[in-house]
């Protein structure tokens, strides 16, 4: 069960707006590697704000992410692509429905 999830709120710099849509697009490779991140989006929130939202089942899974490839990824290239560092805040998840389509 879906207990736990982060937010990451992203402020492009100006100009680095399509930087940063590539490497959001390019992270959802790695989180398809991540077999304890189930839910993992990447979002546009406004022209230069992005953001991260993932959902884990347990405490356990949320640390092995926030220490894993993607966190890392989005470290290193913070201060070339971010006008301020990322704001990251845990959630708790209160309710979910997940209705993805069969493939």
């Amino acid at each position: 069960m879906i207990k736990l999830a982060l937010f990451a709120r992203l402020e492009a710099k100006p100009g680095k707006e399509a930087a940063v849509q590539q490497f959001l697009e390019a992270g959802l490779a790695m989180a398809r590697d991540e077999k304890s991140t189930p839910i993992w989006f990447a979002l546009r929130l406004s022209p230069s704000t992005f953001g991260i939202f993932d959902a884990f089942e347990d405490e356990a899974a949320r640390q092995a992410h926030l220490a894993g490839p993607i966190a890392q990824a989005l470290m290193a290239k913070a201060p070339e692509l971010f006008a301020k560092p990322p704001a990251i805040e845990p959630i708790e998840v209160l309710g979910l429905k997940n209705a993805a389509p069969a493939s």
